[in-house]
């Protein structure tokens, strides 16, 4: 089967249009992580504004994004790997009392829905908007890959544990995505991924997974007297985030 290509692209977008595409794309997405609400959410539409057209004014394609059901067989091992790795973590937490996965699907998904949907998005914008662009403007695939993953980790610090993992996740999923063409899976293995994130480390100590701005002004909740408004976190999630953390306490005392 022909594999997709970006020859399209490349010969209809100049690289002078491309990188101004990606730079504008790219330093929204700055913008949105590192600006207080609510600047932010003005930010937050422009970016999506300014994604959302260049990729139509440059559109190359279902198969070249990867939005399509080809190869979704094949790269079915990458959610398989990802599963396999997260059951490992998912015991060791369990073994160090800091597992605190919602109880009952209605729970979990009621928490993670979100998320789930914001993966499939990263994966698009690390793929399907700076991936592509980036092959026209460097010299080969292994640069665009490596500027890539740097990229899509820039975006997740200050974070130490985000920073780390998304920069080894950009460097597999970028050359994933170039020999299967298939944004599916490599959603599915980022949600189950960060899900285990979430639930097998204490929210304290990945800051309840912020970055940017989040991240520096993140505040656990040790008592009741804290703003409605604070972060979009409720009382329930944060009581389960940090059980784990408050049982680590409590078998370290005396």
């Amino acid at each position: 089967m022909r594999r997709p290509s970006d020859e399209g692209y490349a010969s209809a977008v100049s690289p002078r249009r491309t990188l101004t595409e990606l730079a504008v794309g790219y330093g929204l997405i700055l913008i949105v992580v590192w600006t207080p609400l609510p600047a932010q959410r003005v930010f937050y539409c422009a970016a999506i504004v300014w994604i959302a057209a260049v990729t139509w004014r440059s559109y190359p394609g279902r198969g070249a994004l990867g939005l399509r059901l080809a190869g979704l067989l094949r790269s079915s091992w990458v959610v398989g790997a990802a599963l396999l790795l997260a059951g490992l973590a998912d015991a060791l937490s369990i073994h160090w009392h800091a597992f605190h996965a919602p109880r009952g699907p209605a729970r979990f998904f009621e928490r993670f829905g979100g998320y789930i949907l914001w993966s499939f998005a990263q994966q698009f914008l690390l793929q399907g908007f700076m991936l592509l662009r980036l092959l026209r403007i460097l010299p080969s695939r292994g640069a665009a890959v490596g500027v890539a993953a740097t990229l899509f980790a820039l975006a997740h610090v200050p974070n130490p544990i985000l920073t780390a993992v998304t920069v080894v996740w950009g460097l597999a999923a970028c050359a994933l995505f170039l020999t299967y063409r298939n944004l599916f899976t490599l959603a599915i293995a980022h949600a189950v991924m960060g899900i285990t994130i979430a639930v097998a480390i204490p929210g304290p100590v990945h800051h309840n997974m912020r970055v940017g701005l989040g991240y520096l002004t993140y505040r656990p909740r040790r008592s009741a007297q804290r703003s409605q408004s604070d972060h979009a976190t409720s009382t329930r999630q944060w009581v389960t985030a940090e059980a784990p953390t408050r049982a680590l306490l409590r078998q370290a005392r005396p």
